[in-house]
């Protein structure tokens, strides 16, 4: 067996490396010994620590500082923000409906607290982008109702962006708020809160370079207000989640957000490996299909599947060749089980059985997509034989 020197990584949408800025930020704060809601100078010093953290984090997605709320991750910020208790002003009514599309991660599907009698779920195109027509029949049959959407800004297996700001409008209209998934987004592709016209952002510091463990929730204005939040006791976080702060995973988070200097810049970079990646595939396998290439989508996905080698198979002979890719989500407790973004999506399900998703991040170069190529060929290589063969 030919084996790369040294291993790949295409996973980044499942989570990335560590930036290195992030781990220094972490050491250094693991180094304090303040509890960050003591007034003596050890816990003010781990105080400053989450609020430069905060201003990083609200840098990076153009909103302010005093509406970002730290989280574990981002599940636990779409559990928080997904409930009908999430009111306009202090004293405001609460919301009485959730609309949601198929292809959201298992976190919004799974991790709303509405009633199972108040979610709606509105379907997708073939390409995977939200149905407006849909929606617009959706939100007119619940006329007089306020209504919570939540919507990805870009899909984690296809990579397939939405038009969240074209949603907005429409769900504003109607006196609702657009709760957005931008995890898969951040760091990959630009981000300004007011222009999305989102009105809370989730985000995940381990997809960009931060660590695991830290997330936040963004609200667009400080006229929103969580009546229930998930954990109650001291009333951190402005009485939006309670507990002693993460201070070496939120200081780490910050850096991260810091390490992403210029997001266009990356995108440009990430777009043209992308290219390289899908040009790799198809070299080797012209029958390749790539599922939402016809869509807007993020600059580092390729979700492709070659049509009659299935999934787990390619999976695990391209890691016996040094490259670790997916099959789609990292949240199957390590199975490799059918999609339902592809479902979502009307994708046969024989053609779906073989998706694999690659993903490209911060310190990703040509290298990678170079030995992704001679493992993949290999691959394909072998898998073709032994199919021949058995025919």
């Amino acid at each position: 067996m030919t084996r790369i020197s040294e291993r790949i990584y295409l996973d980044f949408n499942a989570t990335a490396p560590l930036r290195p800025e992030a781990r220094e930020a972490m050491l250094t704060a693991l180094s304090l010994c303040g509890n960050p809601s003591s007034v003596h100078a050890e816990g003010r010093a781990a105080r400053a620590l989450i609020e430069r953290a905060r201003h990083l984090v609200a840098e990076l997605v153009g909103a302010d500082a005093k509406n970002v709320i730290f989280t574990s991750g981002g599940t636990e910020a779409a559990n928080l923000a997904l409930t009908p208790h999430i009111e306009m002003t202090a004293f405001g009514r609460t919301f009485d409906c959730l609309l949601i599309a198929p292809a959201e991660h298992a976190c919004v599907l799974k991790g709303h607290r509405f009633p199972p009698d108040r979610v709606s779920i509105l379907p997708v195109r073939t390409d995977g982008v939200l149905d407006l027509v849909a929606l617009d029949e959706t939100l007119a049959s619940r006329e007089g109702r306020r209504v919570v959407l939540a919507l990805q800004l870009a899909n984690n297996e296809t990579g397939v962006i939405q038009p969240v700001a074209e949603v907005a409008q429409r769900v504003h209209a109607r006196d609702g708020i657009v709760v957005c998934d931008a995890v898969q987004a951040a760091g990959k592709i630009p981000i300004e809160l007011e222009a999305l016209g989102a009105d809370a952002l989730i985000l995940s510091a381990h997809k960009f370079g931060g660590p695991k463990g830290a997330g936040a929730l963004v609200l667009r204005s400080d006229r929103m207000h969580i009546k229930e939040p998930l954990v109650r006791g001291g009333g951190q976080e402005h009485g939006a989640r309670a507990g002693t702060e993460n201070v070496a995973a939120i200081a780490g988070f910050g850096a991260a957000c810091r390490a992403v200097a210029s997001v266009a810049e990356e995108a440009a970079r990430l777009t043209s490996l992308r290219g390289a990646l899908e040009g790799c595939i198809r070299k080797i396998a012209p029958d390749a299909v790539v599922f939402g290439e016809n869509s807007g989508r993020l600059p580092n996905t390729i979700a492709f599947a070659v049509p009659g080698l299935a999934a787990e198979p390619l999976l695990i002979g391209l890691d016996l060749e040094g490259v670790a890719v997916s099959s789609g989500s990292a949240c199957s407790s390590g199975k490799v089980a059918r999609s339902h973004v592809l479902d979502a999506m009307g994708v046969a399900r024989d053609q779906a059985a073989g998706a694999i998703r690659l993903s490209l991040g911060w310190s990703s170069t040509e290298r990678d997509i170079t030995g992704f190529a001679e493992a993949f060929a290999t691959v394909v290589s072998k898998m073709r034989a032994r199919r021949n063969v058995a025919a």
